[in-house]
């Protein structure tokens, strides 16, 4: 019984001491803004960079990147906000949604203003097609140019000239 206790207690302090194991909503400051999609949160004296879950913006040297960074930052630098189902993928990488004051998330902000693809392969939220497809037919952001390229495809066309240049 007594060891129940203790591996109780153990386990309620290490969730209460590192927020990224718990699946509970926290408040944290924003207090970097790197790209439309990555950020830097302030918690608990810790500082975590995290990536918006469920979408992609474009690369800061792509077309739309700064404006993508401009937008989020407008939305949540040196701000206040509440971090949603913070997780660590394989490579270490830490997405989380991230919600405005308001209840607002930014990922489908950036996606309403056409400002960030969804990741179809790593969502398992099909509403953010519709509101991609919204943005798309509008012309909005990244939309309005006739073939924008994703960053995915941006990055792997950028490793494979550095491979064959001088």
């Amino acid at each position: 019984m007594l060891k129940h206790y203790i591996m109780t207690g153990l386990v309620l302090a290490l969730v209460a001491t590192c927020p990224a194991l718990s699946w509970a909503d926290f408040a944290a400051r924003v207090v970097t803004v790197h790209e439309g999609d990555r950020l830097t949160i302030r918690h608990d004296g810790r500082s975590e960079t995290i990536y918006l879950r469920d979408i992609d913006c474009p690369e800061l040297k792509q077309p739309y990147g700064k404006q993508a960074k401009h937008a989020i930052a407008a939305y949540v630098g040196n701000r206040e906000v509440v971090v949603r189902g913070l997780t660590r993928d394989k490579q270490g990488r830490v997405s989380a949604e991230v919600l405005l004051d308001d209840g607002r998330n930014v990922g489908r902000e950036l996606l309403k203003e056409g400002l960030a693809w969804w990741q179809r392969s790593a969502s398992s939220d099909a509403s953010l097609e519709g509101i991609e497809e919204l943005a798309r037919a509008s012309g909005k952001g990244l939309w309005a140019d006739s073939n924008p390229v994703p960053p995915w495809k941006w990055k792997a066309t950028k490793k494979t000239s550095r491979k064959y240049s001088n």
